[in-house]
């Protein structure tokens, strides 16, 4: 580890931390394009972004333990609604909060999902005024986590 944190300079676990950061919104954004495109994501793209993010927890050591496991509880209470609904809101939406929620912290994800669920209804709103969706239709929602979470990061929240 020590090796690593030479290559990533004096301020070792920071830039790493940065680094991570981008190639998650990269992910993230990739992500996106494929949920609007096909609405499904894949599980194995999905485990793919955890082994980053648990990567990321285990080189970086951002954050409390506590709060990742708060964050992973919250995620896991998405998947828990999402057995329980018949994935009304889809097993990879699910997938992902788990991820970000690992990722962030418990705090840092309320705040992601807060973001995310408002910038969606504001958009199931718009859509529905100009006659473009019913209330029946559904969108992809892994967009709204994606610009929830850039959002956060550029603004320097987590």
């Amino acid at each position: 580890m020590c090796k690593i944190m030479d290559v990533f300079g004096q301020n070792g676990r920071q830039n790493l931390w940065m680094f991570f950061q981008a190639v998650i919104a990269v992910y993230l954004l990739i992500l996106s394009v494929i949920d609007i495109r096909w609405k499904k994501v894949s599980v194995r793209s999905l485990l793919i972004l955890l082994a980053i993010a648990v990567l990321c927890q285990v080189l970086c050591g951002k954050g409390d333990f506590r709060m990742m496991v708060a964050g992973g509880l919250c995620g896991g209470v998405f998947l828990f609604l999402s057995w329980f609904t018949q994935e009304s809101f889809g097993y990879g939406d699910s997938i992902l909060i788990l991820i970000l929620g690992i990722l962030s912290g418990g705090w840092n994800l309320l705040w992601i999902l807060f973001a995310a669920f408002l910038i969606a209804s504001v958009y199931g709103g718009i859509m529905i005024a100009r006659k473009k969706y019913t209330r029946k239709n559904s969108f992809p929602f892994i967009p709204f986590l994606t610009v929830a979470y850039m959002g956060g990061m550029i603004g320097g929240v987590y």
